[in-house]
């Protein structure tokens, strides 16, 4: 990406200040607009070697721009709360909304370098992050982003200059210490893994621009210069929406899937319903207890058709938790403030820390469920979510968090009665909407939209497990069931287990039908007749 010498650029006096006022006036008038249309958010990486000017240059456009809509995140090590959670969530919450700018000082960039210098991380894992960084900023653009990222490149002798001439002015010294001088030492590490870095992550949606960091004014002057030509031509582009790689093909000749082999005639008894339900909720505690659940989190995803009984399964679960250890996160239509983001920004802010859980009643999954079907977004908006989610879980299992999805399943008399059921109680009836009604005119399009998911997101870390929830006993207890298996499981190190291929949802109806499932045998509790 960058070559050991430098070119020399260089501006004179004169020149930048004849330059500046028009480019300041522009920088402005673009600033207004962006903000006014609200439409693009704008993300700006400065990143290169110590004593290159990203300091300096950030200033500058502080004072080149109004300040109301600009916010710097300064990135350093990460602190106990981001620790707990997975890296990319600190980047997440510091996103900019649209409208405004945010300036990255230090980024996603910084760890893996930094690593990778150290000796802590291979060259393969290094690509790998690489890529991971990749699709994140894809994403990013995707949602209308604009994601510049400038390297400040010096020569090993520049920046040895450079240090010097900041430590020997008075008004610049401070801002030269020790670590700087000893990082001058890594300089040749630096160069080799950013080269490789940068090189992998240049990208169309998101180039790197290289400026040598030896002379302030070309510095300056030409971070402002691109910046202002990305912005005119983000505010000029019409909005159209992108045509889809790939467009969703998928016919079921037999009439068969995921959803049609469930057996939704699965029914529990209520007096093996009340000790079942005693005996996993009594697991469940013991579990969120376990010495190794502080080093671990825990989020449950609820999806499910409406009337479907996901409320009440969740009172369950937590019942035998301590209200202090979770959060249910309802989720409705996007907020504003919401709206102003990445989709899944949303659901990043509420990811729990070590020791804690998560429970999401509805979740990141409406974008390829309810926004498919009632065109809340574009086709290519969805096709490309199921990959976005599935980099979003894998980023939460490669942090240590435990990852369960549900989806519950009724049948459409049982929904009907249900719905009839809210009509007439007094306690329930807010719980019925014409939205509701309406939705049952898209059932098969729900079902359809429902197994696309299945089939793209039942990963091998994070399946989906389909609850038969005719019966409002017998799915609550599989939900406490497999909650406490898949826990158990992951605590001992072992790999989850799908439950949503059509041939298992076969097989373990053929098993299990109107048979009550067993507990697990625990220390002084007696195996449920």
């Amino acid at each position: 990406m960058f070559e050991s010498a430098e070119i020399g650029h260089k501006l004179n006096k004169t020149t930048y200040k004849e330059a500046v006022p028009a480019l300041r006036a522009a920088l402005l008038e673009a600033q207004v607009n962006l903000f006014e249309k609200r439409k693009t958010p704008v993300v700006v990486l400065i990143s290169g070697q110590d004593g290159a000017g990203k300091g300096e240059t950030i200033n500058t456009l502080y004072e080149w721009m109004d300040p109301r809509f600009i916010s710097t995140l300064a990135f350093s090590q990460p602190s106990d709360e981001e620790r707990e959670r997975p890296p990319m969530w600190r980047y997440w919450r510091s996103l900019p909304p649209k409208g405004r700018v945010g300036i990255f000082a230090g980024s996603w960039y910084s760890d893996p370098i930094r690593e990778r210098i150290q000796g802590e991380i291979s060259l393969k894992e290094l690509d790998a992050r690489s890529e991971q960084i990749n699709r994140f900023e894809e994403m990013l653009v995707s949602e209308g982003a604009l994601v510049l990222k400038f390297w400040f490149h010096l020569t090993k002798e520049g920046q040895k200059q450079r240090l010097k001439a900041l430590s020997s002015d008075p008004r610049t010294a401070w801002r030269v210490t020790q670590w700087n001088w000893d990082r001058l030492k890594t300089y040749d590490e630096l160069q080799d893994v950013a080269g490789h870095l940068l090189r992998i992550t240049n990208t169309a949606a998101a180039p790197w621009v290289v400026v040598e960091g030896t002379d302030d004014r070309y510095r300056s002057m030409t971070v402002g210069q691109v910046l202002l030509a990305a912005l005119q031509s983000k505010l000029a582009e019409p909005e159209t929406v992108r045509s889809p790689v790939a467009p969703m093909v998928r016919v079921d000749m037999d009439g068969r899937n995921v959803l049609s082999e469930l057996d939704l005639s699965l029914a529990m008894p209520e007096k093996t319903y009340k000790d079942e339900l005693a005996q996993w909720q009594g697991r469940l505690s013991e579990l969120v207890r376990d010495e190794r659940f502080k080093g671990r989190s825990l989020v449950c995803a609820f999806e499910g058709a409406d009337a479907a009984g996901k409320g009440g399964a969740i009172r369950r679960i937590a019942a035998a938790l301590d209200a202090r250890q979770y959060q249910v996160t309802p989720v409705a239509a996007p907020t504003e403030e919401e709206r102003a983001q990445p989709h899944l920004w949303r659901f990043w802010r509420h990811l729990p820390r070590q020791g804690h859980v998560a429970i999401f009643d509805r979740t990141w999954y409406g974008r390829v469920l309810v926004e498919r079907v009632e065109g809340f977004c574009s086709e290519a908006d969805w096709l490309r979510a199921y990959s976005e989610i599935n980099d979003f879980e894998h980023e939460m299992m490669d942090a240590g968090v435990i990852v369960i999805k549900f989806w519950l399943q009724i049948s459409q008399a049982e929904q009907l009665k249900r719905f009839k059921e809210r009509e007439k109680i007094e306690f329930k009836r807010f719980k019925i909407t014409q939205e509701d009604w309406r939705n049952r005119e898209k059932w098969h399009d729900y079902q359809q939209a429902i197994c696309d998911m299945v089939e793209r997101t039942s990963t091998g870390d994070a399946p989906w497990t389909l609850v038969e929830a005719n019966d409002k006993n017998y799915a609550r207890v599989k939900i406490l069931r497999t909650l406490c298996q898949r826990l158990e499981a992951a605590l001992q190190g072992k790999p989850a287990k799908s439950d949503a291929s059509p041939q298992k949802a076969e097989k373990k109806a053929a098993k299990q039908v109107k048979i009550p499932v067993a507990a697990p045998k625990t220390k002084g509790r007696s195996k449920a007749k």
